[in-house]
């Protein structure tokens, strides 16, 4: 999801949202300490607010903030404060061996909503460099992933080559792996042919990003 889609998205959960507990934009920025005409704003995704304003607005209507930032069916959708949490590890470091994947060092466990990790095993890595930041990626985000040695095509991955995890794109055509990056300017694709897939793991799906603030 690009910057401008990121921000449409916002405008249109804060809407519903108010909407939803049937306060006026007046009444929304009293409650937030701003003028009734930037929350106008915000709504019509002509601005976004500070970090600070995004947290006072989770905690008003009792949701997680990553939340403001995913595309909802509905406004109830918005609304996780029932969901029991699960503690997800934050892995530091892996290794991938005869294909069985390692966790060799953990960071620490993230408070993660139930409803996030049905269906397989999850982890967190968290986001380094700007080699993915079209895809709204950027340093310091925890990034949800779902373990799994592949992938659909175009879709991202947590990749491991060497020791090191890397979030990619990952296309296939004709035995030749292509592992694309969402800042093209700076960083080149990395090809792998058949021959010499050994020194490359794809070892999970990305499913969430969690922004830093």
């Amino acid at each position: 999801m690009d910057d401008k889609k990121i921000v449409e998205v916002f405008a249109s959960n804060i809407h519903n949202l108010r909407k939803s507990k049937n306060m006026t934009q007046s009444d929304f920025a009293d409650l937030l300490g701003v003028s009734a005409s930037t929350v106008s704003d915000w709504e019509k995704a002509k601005k976004y607010p500070r970090a600070g304003t995004i947290e006072k607005i989770a905690s008003t209507f009792g949701i997680y903030k990553s939340k403001l930032f995913e595309e909802q069916i509905s406004v109830t959708d918005l609304y996780d404060g029932d969901d029991e949490v699960v503690p997800v590890p934050i892995i530091g470091r892996v290794s991938c061996g005869n294909g069985v994947l390692n966790i060799d060092e953990i960071e620490g466990m993230e408070d993660t909503p139930k409803s996030w990790v049905r269906g397989g095993d999850f982890f967190y890595v968290r986001a380094e460099g700007d080699s993915m930041i079209n895809a709204r990626i950027f340093p310091g985000d925890l990034l949800l992933i779902r373990k799994q040695n592949d992938v659909e095509e175009g879709e991202i991955a947590a990749v491991l080559i060497g020791e090191k995890v890397y979030l990619k794109r990952v296309f296939k055509n004709d035995g030749i792996m292509v592992l694309q990056s969402e800042n093209p300017e700076n960083y080149s694709p990395i090809f792998r042919t058949a021959d010499n897939y050994e020194n490359i793991q794809i070892i999970g799906k990305l499913k969430k990003i969690v922004i830093d603030m």
